[in-house]
């Protein structure tokens, strides 16, 4: 059986993302770490040095998990990850997006902020690289990756400034989940949507960090769990059902964090500022823009562009405040 091969880290929530496809999906694959065993394969297929890499059984590589997501679903429809309502199916990849751009914010912030996450991060990142290297090795090249990663919490937006609103969102978006996840196994239902991989994986990686591991409540744990190997337990519900759960995830976290400063983000990109300010729920957030994030923003809005009859899904954007965001 042709196999795919996919270069990721357990610490890379873009990568245990798109792992969980493959494995909800039944692909045949094989995970790899990048090594310096393995170095010359990754990058002669790699555009970018990010994981996660997908190389098919023809040599093609491919990066960026949403796009990784949405070309494999075509081709292995069964079991299907989007629901066949547009209007859920939407509002599943609008929340996939924020998992993605906002909720790795929630993620970032908390594994290299402070000293004990970083040092443990930082270890985990340099064992996996370097499986076989002896402890001064793995300590230099830990140190290193340290150095590294942890001035980054400015590219997210992490700041003393932006720290409450941060950990605010994390703390309001976990209570909202621990809610919604009373009485089903996945975010649409009985089996996972888009929604769950892109949500799920950054929280999962804020729960293996030393801080994130004591703010996470158990219901969402589980479900995070279940989304390393997620299976297909039922039907997707419809929105009436979901509404009184997922709606205030959606105004709270989507209509009044994600979208404002996505949409900030994306007219400072277009402006060619050297940074944006904007009023979000939680209070004014500052920081350089964040150019692929204007991108995502884009194919996001054109996808409800090409949506057509939004005559069930309008109300909910409206009642959320997600609608004016979208173009």
């Amino acid at each position: 059986m042709a196999r795919y091969r996919i270069f990721g880290s357990e610490l890379s929530p873009y990568s245990v993302k798109v792992r969980a496809w493959f494995r909800y999906k039944g692909i045949a694959h094989d995970w790899l770490t990048r090594t310096p065993e393995n170095r010359a394969e990754y990058d002669a297929h790699a555009r970018l040095p990010l994981v996660p890499l997908v190389i098919t059984p023809e040599g093609e590589g491919i990066q960026d998990s949403t796009p990784i997501m949405e070309r494999f679903e075509a081709a292995f429809p069964e079991p299907a990850t989007q629901p066949e309502d547009p209007t859920l199916a939407f509002l599943s990849a609008l929340l996939e997006e924020y998992g993605d751009e906002w909720g790795n914010k929630h993620m970032f912030h908390y594994r290299w902020r402070d000293e004990a996450d970083q040092v443990s991060a930082a270890e985990r990142i340099a064992r996996s690289m370097l499986p076989d290297a002896d402890e001064d090795a793995v300590a230099e090249r830990a140190r290193a990756v340290r150095e590294r990663m942890a001035p980054r919490v400015s590219f997210v937006g992490s700041s003393p400034e932006t720290a409450p609103i941060i950990e605010a969102s994390f703390a309001r978006l976990l209570e909202l989940l621990e809610a919604h996840l009373e009485d089903r196994r996945y975010l649409f239902g009985a089996r996972p949507a888009f929604a769950d991989f892109g949500v799920a994986a950054q929280i999962w990686e804020a729960w293996t960090d030393p801080t994130g591991s004591r703010l996470v409540p158990p219901r969402t744990r589980d479900w995070c769990r279940r989304m390393q190997d997620p299976e297909n337990e039922g039907p997707f519900e419809a929105w009436d059902a979901l509404a009184p759960t997922l709606e205030p995830l959606l105004a709270e976290e989507v209509g009044a964090r994600f979208l404002p400063w996505s949409d900030a983000n994306a007219r400072a990109i277009a402006d060619g500022a050297e940074s944006f300010a904007v009023d979000i729920a939680g209070g004014r957030w500052t920081q350089a823009p964040q150019r692929y994030h204007a991108r995502s923003l884009r194919v996001l809005r054109e996808k409800y562009a090409t949506l057509g009859d939004c005559a069930a899904l309008d109300p909910v954007l409206e009642a959320t405040g997600c609608r004016a965001w979208l173009g």
